[in-house]
């Protein structure tokens, strides 16, 4: 879900309930609302449709296969019985094979060969009535093929299907009636060939069909509905003619098949053919390649199925469900299908605000969905088809959008725009006393050694599983602790603008080890002191809110201390990108450089969206913890919020902070902007792809681009990036993380 959606559902939810506690009822229905109207619509542009279908489909060929149609012989014509003719069937043979039949009396037979020019066909048979011949109707692709000669009308049937061209040319409708278009001139039925079969067979029995009030077609009590244009999955297809859901039998075992060879060599047993419907068509596939079925996509089934097998479907289909009760393949209406969406939205919301833990809800949403999933068969194997993709799509959408929701609300009490405004105003004022005094650094004379009064501080070796270098040792009392709760052990770092120490917290039962940063003002009087404890409030305020990801350390706590501030987070253990890069390690190839960039461009992406600059992008900034081997990108004692400018605005003018070598120009003059930091992170890449230390890199004369492919070895695609990271100008480079992503998952390797 974008942070869009999750900012107009937090507004709405605002306007709605009036104050910063919500209701959960109403954010399960707004939410489940809202993600179900997106669902609809989506589904309305037809963009769900192949998905829902492919689950039709599937659903179509787990059913358990049914009995063979005892009432129906197939007579294939394959290519091994074109081959023995040498070509087209000559109307002698087709005679044979019809007066062959005749001998067993079967009650119809359907002839799915197109002779539009025989005029001796059927002439040794008496009577001919039961004999059913075909054509097809013209089109715009194409025109008619008149039936034979000698054919009357009323035993002629069109061959016409209907596939689902719009999606992927699967048949899965069956078209029963339709209307001649008036260049029909000599294929004028109305009846589909399987459906005039059926019809035929049935009232040869005594069954008569109708058409009822409502222009159904009713074969005794039966009704056959006609396709609506929602159809289950379907969106606003095509209803021309008389459809209805074509209920498949598994192509292995639809009916006994006999091939002509078989029929003229009186191999046949006549009691397959006795009161028997029998198909006649050609199966070669050199004559019809046929058409895609739900049952292409099985292994053991030919990619396509003969139209003589498609017509034996249709007919066997109206048969069982008049004489055997088959049901229909039925569906919900709009509005039934529109409350079962909107249902599951409710149950991903529901299950979002009860199990809150991440892990727990995604066994809830597994269960869930295995439920949806069983349902949704249990009801096709009654032969009821409802949708299952956009249900689970709301089911998981709502409990998504709930979930990112409470962990926001958790971690962000109030909305960070806030903390952009005050810090904007911090940062302006402390700006302009800055100006009043020679240097930040001449006041700074105090630290935490006059605190706990020791004596000595001597710089150590580097310690192993540590996150930061230099380490110092630190003597201090032996009960003292900082606040009367951290118990200070080792100072990680130290500058202009604090210290950083290893600590522990001695309040919890396992005091665990985390990390205290100290700022220390750069002067005492009152109005500095004011202003800079402003901007440290939002300061943590911000790392509060920024901490809720995975790759930020969380903010534990913050106070302040004899003119002092102490921000407390999570330690985390490892070691700095600056034990990896060069000059520490050998120089890194492209694989390298591309997942380094990929792991800290998705942090600031978070980061920058929330309109924060780090801007103190660098190696020893950045730590690859031990436990998953994620990149975790620390120290945001130097960020400045900002809020969007709006175009040609200049922005504030702030305290230059930065590491020389990785800062870009414009944040030595204080101007940093969010591509400040993609700059700072394109010279990481360059370090390690050459070896060079940033400070090295030479600028070119005219441009002021640093130069240095000439230096690595390195792809055009990757050098490209770096370069656009790099630009001297900062509207020449990228202006978001997000798009220098993009670029570098285009790369192939």
């Amino acid at each position: 879900m974008s942070n869009r959606f999750l900012a107009r559902l937090r507004t709405a939810l605002v306007k709605t309930q009036g104050s910063a506690t919500y209701s959960w009822l109403k954010v399960i229905l707004l939410t489940s609302v809202c993600i179900t109207t997106l669902v609809l619509g989506v589904r309305q542009l037809k963009w769900l449709q192949a998905w829902e279908l492919g689950v039709y489909d599937l659903m179509l060929r787990s059913r358990l296969p049914e009995p063979p149609d005892n009432r129906i012989l197939l007579v294939t014509i394959t290519q091994q019985d074109l081959a023995r003719e040498k070509g087209p069937l000559p109307d002698q043979t087709i005679n044979k094979l019809l007066a062959k039949l005749e001998l067993h009396h079967p009650r119809v037979v359907g002839l799915n060969l197109f002779q539009p020019h025989k005029t001796n066909l059927v002439a040794p048979l008496q009577p001919k009535e039961y004999v059913i011949g075909t054509c097809l109707l013209s089109n715009k692709d194409r025109e008619e093929i008149p039936p034979p000669q000698n054919f009357p009308i009323d035993q002629i049937g069109f061959n016409d299907v209907v596939t689902d061209s719009e999606t992927d040319l699967i048949l899965r409708r069956a078209l029963l009636f339709a209307h001649p278009s008036p260049t029909d001139y000599k294929c004028k039925t109305k009846f589909s060939f399987a459906a005039l079969l059926a019809l035929n067979y049935l009232e040869k029995q005594g069954i008569k069909y109708t058409f009822n009030q409502n222009q159904q077609l009713q074969i005794d009590q039966i009704i056959f509905p006609r396709l609506d244009i929602h159809a289950g999955s379907y969106e606003d297809i095509d209803t021309n003619g008389y459809q209805i859901l074509l209920n498949y039998r598994h192509p292995q075992r639809l009916a006994q098949q006999v091939t002509l060879t078989d029929v003229l060599e009186d191999k046949v047993n006549p009691n397959w053919i006795k009161d028997r419907l029998v198909i006649i068509g050609i199966t070669a596939p050199s004559f019809n390649s046929g058409y895609y079925t739900p049952y292409s996509a099985l292994p053991d089934q030919a990619n396509r199925m003969s139209s003589v097998f498609i017509h034996a479907q249709i007919a066997s289909q109206i048969l069982s469900t008049v004489l055997d009760g088959r049901p229909l393949i039925s569906y919900w209406p709009q509005w039934v299908e529109y409350l079962w969406i909107f249902g599951w939205s409710v149950i991903g919301a529901v299950l979002a605000s009860q199990w809150r833990h991440p892990l727990l809800f995604l066994v809830m949403e597994g269960f869930t969905l295995t439920g949806l999933v069983g349902i949704g068969a249990g009801l096709f194997l009654q032969a009821t088809w409802i949708p299952i993709i956009p249900a689970a799509l709301t089911l998981v959408m709502s409990g998504v959008v709930v979930m990112v929701y409470s962990h926001q609300n958790q971690h962000k009490p109030q909305d960070i725009i806030q903390y952009v405004e005050k810090q904007q105003e911090a940062i302006a004022q402390l700006s302009i006393l800055l100006t009043e005094t020679t240097s930040l650094t001449d006041n700074i004379t105090e630290n935490i050694i006059d605190q706990v009064k020791t004596t000595k501080i001597t710089e150590i070796s580097s310690l192993s599983n540590q996150s930061h270098s230099p380490i110092l040792a630190l003597e201090i009392p032996q009960n003292f602790l900082l606040a009367g709760r951290y118990k200070i052990s080792r100072i990680l770092g130290a500058g202009g603008f604090g210290r950083t120490y290893l600590a522990q917290d001695t309040q919890k039962p396992s005091q665990p080890t985390c990390v205290v940063k100290q700022l220390m003002p750069a002067r005492n009087d009152t109005r500095f002191m004011d202003v800079a404890r402003r901007l440290f409030q939002t300061e943590a305020e911000i790392l509060e809110a920024l901490g809720q990801h995975q790759q930020i350390p969380e903010l534990l706590a913050y106070f302040e201390d004899d003119y002092k501030f102490y921000l407390v987070q999570e330690y985390i253990p490892g070691h700095t990108l600056s034990e990896e890069l060069p000059p520490t390690q050998a120089v890194k190839d492209e694989h390298f450089v591309i997942d380094m960039l990929k792991n800290v461009l998705e942090v600031l992406s978070f980061v920058h969206q929330n309109r924060v600059i780090h801007r103190d992008i660098k190696p020893s900034n950045i730590i690859r913890c031990n436990q998953d081997n994620r990149l975790v990108l620390i120290d945001f004692g130097a960020v400045k919020l900002m809020q969007p400018v709006s175009s040609g605005a200049t922005e504030l003018a702030t305290v230059a902070i930065g590491t020389r070598g990785y800062a870009p120009p414009e944040q030595f003059v204080g101007h940093p902007r969010l591509c400040s930091d993609i700059y700072a992170l394109g010279i990481m890449g360059i370090q390690a792809i050459t070896g060079i230390p940033p400070q090295e890199l030479q600028p070119h004369p005219d441009t002021g681009n640093l130069i240095w492919r000439n230096t690595a070895k390195v792809s055009s695609e990757l050098a490209g990036i770096l370069d656009k990271m790099i630009c001297y100008h900062f509207s020449d480079r990228y202006q978001s993380a997000s798009d220098v992503l993009r670029d570098l998952k285009s790369i192939n390797h």
